[in-house]
């Protein structure tokens, strides 16, 4: 019995030092559902027991957790990072290998993906706000929050949003910059 109760612990330790192996890559704030996705990619775990041991490591200022611009991400903090130094061997080879494969190409999928953000939140039964927005390299340099009447009108702007931000922005770029102002008062 006690074997199964040393595999259980070998494992949460090497699921441990796998997420805190993955954050100490990155080195930037991360969101908690693009984290999963790696791990969950990497070592076939379910989403419970990965907010448990994120919810661990969290509760030992191990990963530290805070709000951007409204969206809850993590970080890897100064004590995971020497946790990490200290246990690293703790992960096998094949699964740190596993890792950076994985990392890599999940990594890119996340920094695409992320580049044009599009949502709509109901306020009430017909009020929609919308926020569209650019962001690169984890800073944002473009968003637009409105309102509408509906959802579907909500959801017709947030999908062409997600397909159309390449030339949209530039449009509302150059009207912004536009100077439509009448000089002539006469």
């Amino acid at each position: 019995m006690s074997s199964n109760s040393e595999n259980a612990t070998t494992t949460l330790a090497e699921n441990k030092v796998l997420i805190l192996y993955i954050l100490n890559l990155i080195d930037n704030d991360f969101k908690e559902d693009d984290l999963f996705n790696i791990i969950s990619s990497i070592n076939d775990i379910n989403y419970f027991y990965f907010k448990q041991l994120l919810t661990d490591l969290i509760d030992s200022k191990l990963v530290g957790t805070y709000t951007k611009e409204e969206e809850p991400v993590i970080r890897i903090t100064s004590e995971g990072k020497n946790a990490y130094e200290l246990t690293k061997d703790v992960l096998p080879g094949i699964m740190k290998l596993k890792a950076d494969n994985i990392f890599a190409r999940e990594f890119n999928n996340i920094e695409e993906a992320s580049s044009v953000i599009a949502e709509f939140t109901p306020k009430s039964e017909n009020d929609y706000m919308i926020r569209c927005k650019i962001v690169e390299n984890n800073e944002t340099i473009f968003e637009v929050k409105t309102f509408v009447g509906s959802r579907d009108r909500a959801k017709r702007i947030v999908d062409n949003w997600n397909k159309n931000a390449t030339n949209i922005y530039p449009k509302m770029l150059n009207m912004l910059l536009e100077d439509n102002s009448n000089t002539d008062t006469k």
